[in-house]
């Protein structure tokens, strides 16, 4: 069963690229005492993901800090190092790139989702959520193949 708003996060150890390489980050750090804007994609260098859902939040990054957003993380089930290179391609600047390589944190939120039909193997849905504190307030989960409800405009409404 999938997180529901007022629900905690799932603890969870997520890949960043730091400036020794690879370094692990966990939820705990990532989430407690800010506000946070979480957006998870299906994949890094995706259409849709890159033509879209990343860019809305690189271009949104400063109206949804002054509406109160200490930082805006993007997690994919994508490894550290296309995570960091995604995220070079696309000027990210400030936005944490996640990995969740195997996508447990995506499966420990009930968010998982199944593409090895399409050669994808596991991944995530593709979502967006304010967390505050370690407890997710808004959740966004799109259907099917959809961009609408996990856009950064649409957070932007939710503040």
């Amino acid at each position: 069963m999938a997180v529901q708003e007022g629900d905690k996060v799932p603890a969870a150890t997520f890949k960043v690229m730091g400036a020794d390489g690879p370094a692990d980050v966990t939820s705990e750090e990532l989430f407690a005492g800010k506000t946070v804007a979480l957006f998870s994609v299906p994949g890094a260098f995706t259409p849709t993901c890159s033509a879209k859902h990343l860019p809305g939040f690189v271009e949104k990054a400063a109206d949804l800090k002054a509406k109160g957003v200490d930082a805006i993380a993007c997690t994919a089930a994508n490894d550290v190092f296309v995570m960091d290179a995604w995220g070079k391609d696309q000027n990210v600047g400030e936005i944490a790139m996640l990995a969740d390589g195997s996508a447990d944190f995506a499966k420990a939120l009930g968010l998982e989702l199944d593409l090895t039909g399409r050669g994808m193997g596991m991944r995530a849905q593709r979502y967006s959520m304010i967390v505050k504190d370690g407890v997710i307030e808004k959740l966004n989960v799109e259907e099917g193949g959809a961009f609408e409800v996990s856009s950064a405009d649409h957070m932007l409404g939710q503040l």
